[in-house]
């Protein structure tokens, strides 16, 4: 299944909503040379602190006046971050960087930057002395293998969200234990083996090579609404009893594993995905410990389609447990 993103609110390296990007009005743009516009950008006099240098086939970064606060450098190809370019950078909150050919780093002098984008670039290894008032951190589609150090990551108090999907990551080491403030963790299409911080709310773990989970992974996970790990390795020996019944989780994707049953889960649950796994037999128990009146099951929507059940093995008894059920495939 597609990757939804409850995040469609944060969708912001190509597409801004007006209330956050300032707005570009192109009937006035014209380069504002008292405030020192580098020639090759735009510095719209309505609003300058916004530097726009996107998609103009740069090569080198060029220097930031020191006014500015959002800079957008998107789709060009830029190798490097050079500290000259950066140095009177000091108000910097924005920088969108997003989609070059960046193979080095040097953003620790950005001391207010917020957000930094970097997806879509050739970096190998995770930035290394990033600024600690970032709180929004997009470093996906890259090539970095590992994140290992918690010494990169530490201080980075303010850090709510991290995408790091599709790189080529094997190992988190304990580098994540540090970022106590973060809500949204996107690592999918890695290649990590284990899996993982708390206060998380989406946890994106499809398309790894996870083949288990600790004994109460997800109990520890207090704030935890939206879980997906699609397309890995689990098997029903590698899940112990009731680790994903847990209160709170409202989305829950094992949809592209190896499980032959329907594992535990909590009465809140809203929607299952479980298509394309081996399951044998439709317990209605994984649903309804106990089924009356007053207890029965929250679920939605539950796909089973693409596993070795028919319509015909869902017992009649399913209709008192799972009520509100709009959607059952299988």
């Amino acid at each position: 299944m597609a990757r939804f993103f409850v995040l469609f609110f944060l969708m912001l390296p190509l597409w801004i909503p007006c209330g956050l990007r300032p707005l570009r009005i192109f009937g006035s743009l014209q380069a504002d040379t008292t405030g020192g516009c580098p020639d090759e950008c735009d510095c719209p006099p309505s609003f300058p602190v916004a530097m726009y240098c996107d998609g103009r086939g740069l090569t080198v970064m060029p220097t930031i006046p020191s006014r500015v606060k959002y800079l957008y450098l998107q789709n060009n190809a830029i190798t490097a971050v050079s500290d000259s370019a950066l140095v009177n950078a000091t108000n910097l909150e924005w920088l969108m960087m997003h989609h070059n050919q960046l193979t080095s780093d040097a953003f620790m002098q950005l001391q207010g930057l917020e957000r930094l984008y970097l997806q879509h670039n050739n970096l190998t290894t995770f930035p290394s002395n990033l600024p600690r008032t970032l709180r929004d951190l997009r470093i996906n589609h890259n090539k970095i293998k590992k994140v290992m150090y918690s010494a990169d990551l530490e201080g980075m108090d303010n850090l709510t969200i991290l995408y790091l999907h599709d790189n080529a990551v094997t190992d988190m080491g304990t580098s994540l234990k540090a970022l106590k403030s973060l809500t949204l963790l996107d690592i999918s299409s890695n290649k990590l083996t284990k899996a993982l911080p708390e206060n998380l709310h989406q946890l994106y773990l499809e398309s790894n090579s996870i083949d288990s989970l600790p004994e109460g992974f997800f109990s520890r996970f207090t704030q935890l609404q939206y879980v997906r790990m699609a397309h890995n390795q689990l098997t029903d020996k590698g899940i112990p009893a009731n680790t994903f019944n847990v209160t709170g989780l409202v989305e829950l994707d094992l949809s592209y594993n190896k499980l032959e049953r329907i594992p535990p889960v909590s009465t809140t649950l809203q929607h299952l995905y479980m298509q394309a796994n081996q399951i044998k037999e439709f317990t209605l128990g994984s649903f309804c410990s106990v089924m009356d009146v007053t207890n029965f099951s929250k679920l939605r929507t539950l796909r089973l389609d693409g596993n070795e059940i028919t319509r015909q093995d869902i017992p009649t008894e399913s209709t008192l447990c799972l009520r509100l059920a709009s959607s059952i495939e299988v």
